[in-house]
């Protein structure tokens, strides 16, 4: 294998056993003879619970217990699972109701969970939910996203959660008034659901006086934090553990009112117990995605140079506060507000609002898509009004090469950036001057075509501390342990790859070990792109513990000086000696000397700042405006991710992301009707995209590298996501642009965009 700076596309090797059905998942990890768990929903979206009668649900066949919020506090649980909450504009704090883990005197989403069977079969648990009686008072459910007069919570007398804000807003509305163009345009960003390919799912079995517990999910020691809570016991009685996970993007990251009750259970009962979440149960419970209104305003001077942006956001956080739900649409949103252009004037104000729907977190970007997708939406109307070309516009606002390290004006430091390099080599990669022709010959068929161009830019999140543990291990094979969690990334080909190339030793004898509690101290978690910047940087910090240790020991078996052994990827060598180990041959020689210290070597580093991936997406959408069908034809990427390890997994992160962008932005919307009843909780009423209706994506490297990490890597996993949106709104907004169509929002699905056209004949007559 070369060295890591000629980014080799090596194959994922995990691959090999997820596709010939040898994974290890959450259901295949189950232990045998274990109790089911059924969870036992609300079926409205707003209402006082008047009874809740368990007792014919005990008593059927096979149930070991039902338990109800009640059950919970009587046994000494913490039943509040807490959110993150920011400061109020005024200095006060936002509002933290309770949310307990099974609902307590009120019903506020449909599929809230209620109550918990466990029993010794599936269909026994479901039987014994059958019997569980309810009745409630329905109260009118709130949905709208503005100050109303039925509050789900008193902390919250008129459903705002928060007010926050960010910036100068008085310099900004001076801005704004000395402007000599001003620039305007509201948007949505639809809800979605994350519908990750494997559903939720965990156990819970006592090992001894202490419990395990495994679950689907992005990182253990999180969990394990809020479990020991939740319980009221000592971290220390509690191993969490992760299998194999199939697909995570932020959602999975979260604690869950199923995982506290499982949990408990095994405790009680002393048995082990299992929960898998079916699809519609997912579709009802799983945290949503986005679910945003913002009108962005732009100024600019004479020469188009923007002089200040402002953003005026109400987010709907769900009935409750979500882990991350607070920040995500603040905080976050914040971290790349100004994307990639040269303006130091900004005013970013956002409302949250409680509606009786599901709660809303993290999913693929965690606020950098909503940031991106408004400014890069306003950067487009304001090409057209203004008469510019957007690529144009773009240029003349990007922040100059010679300006790094920048620092934004919500307070990030960009390390480096060459955006206009990387669009010149857009344009190329794209055919953007062969765009016209192309529209042209499409006109002639009675079909629309647009072009949509999105600059973004993101903030890698996450604890920039991560840990690593290399193991020499009596077989010949190597152990590294890592603090991360593939949920399908290809983590334990990078890992393996990365160490491979850093210590000569071969990829094939390397097992990433992760996610257990038991086996690594501590670790971040996957979440925020950071993974592979964070893995490495640990495992290069962990090489150097290696070479301190081996060196002095080799040294003596070559007589020669500590400082004269030197590696050279492959093999230890000095003048002088014949004696040349490779670290697995240095290893099995420390073991024949009983040196038992120089087989295992761990460390935990921290990055000195964050990395910034960028990028230009350019979609080509075509629509047929007689039915209203939108397809993306042409798709291309072109990412500043820094140095990769492995292109072809950076490849097929991108791909992945854009592919769930175009989701979203075409296919993807829930829907809730003005009862609060979700009516897009199956396949057949909420269209995930597909191979059909999903382009050949055009991925090109253009590496400006980090000066934020040694590798000079940047992170790639949300960064499809984040460029996706705006590409394709702004081509579907393209499209419809000469038919009279001025507000195009997304999801464009046929019927949608059918309206929107027939909506301006309508009018034009």
């Amino acid at each position: 294998m070369d060295k890591f700076g000629k980014s080799q596309p090596v194959k994922r090797v995990e691959d090999v056993r997820f596709l010939t059905g040898t994974g290890r998942y959450m259901d295949d990890t189950a232990p045998d003879g274990a109790l089911f768990a059924v969870v036992f929903r609300s079926p409205v979206a707003h209402a006082t619970i008047t009874t809740l009668d368990l007792d014919e649900a005990r008593a059927m066949p096979g149930v070991s217990a039902v338990y109800a919020c009640a059950d919970l506090e009587a046994a000494g649980l913490t039943i509040g699972m807490g959110g993150s909450v920011v400061d109020n504009r005024d200095g006060t704090k936002g509002a933290s109701p309770l949310r307990p883990i099974l609902a307590k005197d009120k019903l506020r989403f449909v599929g809230e969970p209620i109550a918990v069977v466990i029993a010794e079969t599936l269909d026994q648990g479901r039987d014994a939910a059958e019997m569980i009686e309810l009745d409630y008072d329905e109260i009118d459910p709130v949905l709208a996203l503005a100050p109303g007069r039925i509050a789900l919570h008193e902390e919250a007398p008129d459903n705002r959660a928060f007010d926050w804000g960010l910036g100068d807003e008085a310099a900004t509305q001076a801005a704004f008034d000395a402007a000599a163009h001003v620039v305007s345009l509201e948007v949505d960003d639809n809800r979605v659901i994350v519908n990750s390919m494997e559903p939720r799912g965990c156990f819970a079995e006592p090992e001894g006086d202490r419990l395990h517990f495994s679950f689907s999910g992005q990182g253990v020691w999180g969990l394990k934090d809020r479990l020991a809570t939740a319980l009221n016991v000592d971290k220390e009685v509690l191993r969490v553990s992760t299998p194999d996970v199939g697909g995570g993007f932020g959602m999975k990251a979260m604690a869950y009112p199923e995982y506290f009750v499982v949990a408990h259970a095994a405790r009680v009962l002393g048995r082990a117990v299992r929960w898998t979440s079916d699809r519609t149960e997912a579709m009802l419970s799983d945290n949503g995605g986005r679910d945003l209104v913002s009108l962005a305003e732009l100024s600019f001077d004479a020469n188009h140079k923007i002089t200040a942006y402002r953003v005026r956001t109400r987010c709907n956080l769900g009935a409750y506060n979500s882990q991350f739900g607070q920040p995500i649409q603040t905080q976050l949103f914040s971290r790349v507000l100004m994307g990639v252009y040269d303006v130091q004037t900004t005013w970013l104000q956002v409302e949250g609002y409680y509606t009786n729907t599901t709660q809303v977190d993290a999913y693929r970007g965690a606020g950098r898509p909503e940031a991106i997708y408004v400014l890069e939406r306003v950067m487009d109307r304001a090409a057209r009004e203004l008469g510019l070309d957007p690529w144009e516009l773009r240029r003349r606002n990007f922040i100059a090469p010679d300006a790094f390290p920048y620092k934004t004006a919500t307070g990030e430091t960009y390390d480096v950036g060459e955006f206009g390099r990387v669009l010149s080599r857009a344009a190329d990669q794209a055919d953007a001057n062969g765009y016209v022709s192309r529209r042209d010959a499409d006109a002639a068929r009675g079909l629309l075509r647009g072009q949509g161009l999105c600059y973004y830019i993101e903030s890698i999140l996450g604890d920039p501390t991560e840990g690593a543990k290399v193991e020499f291990c009596e077989d010949g094979t190597v152990n590294i342990y890592v603090g991360t969690q593939s949920n399908g990334q290809g983590h334990e080909t990078v890992y393996a790859q990365f160490l491979a190339d850093q210590t000569g030793i071969p990829a094939d004898l390397i097992t990433v070990v992760q996610g257990d509690s038991d086996r690594i101290a501590q670790g971040g978690g996957t979440g925020g792109s950071r993974s592979v910047t964070t893995q490495t940087t640990a495992t290069l910090a962990t090489i150097d513990v290696m070479m301190a240790a081996f060196r002095p020991y080799l040294a003596d078996k070559m007589g020669v000086e500590a400082a004269d052994v030197e590696f050279d990827d492959e093999r230890f060598r000095a003048p002088g000696s014949n004696l040349t180990p490779t670290f697995l041959e240095a290893a099995d020689m420390a073991r024949q000397d009983g040196r038992v210290d120089l087989l295992s070597h761990e460390a935990r580093a921290q990055l000195p700042g964050r990395s910034y991936p960028n990028g230009a997406h350019v979609a080509e959408v075509i629509i047929d405006p007689d039915t209203g069908t939108v397809t993306v034809d042409r798709y291309t990427v072109v990412d500043d991710f820094g140095n990769l390890i492995n292109p072809m997994l950076a490849e097929g992160q991108v791909h992945g992301g854009v592919v769930q962008g175009i989701g979203q932005a075409i296919t993807e919307h829930v829907h809730y009707d003005e009862t609060g009843q979700l009516l897009t909780a199956t396949f057949m009423d909420y269209a995930m995209p597909r191979a059909d209706n999903s382009p050949m994506i055009s991925f090109t490297s253009e590496p400006v590298p980090s000066t934020a990490n040694l590798m000079g890597m940047k992170g790639c996993g949300e960064a499809g996501t984040v460029g996706a949106l705006a590409a394709v709104a702004n081509a579907v907004q393209d499209a419809l642009w000469d038919r009279g169509v001025r507000q195009a929002d997304m999801p464009f699905t046929p019927l949608r965009v059918w309206d929107m056209l027939n909506e301006v004949q309508i009018a034009a007559e």
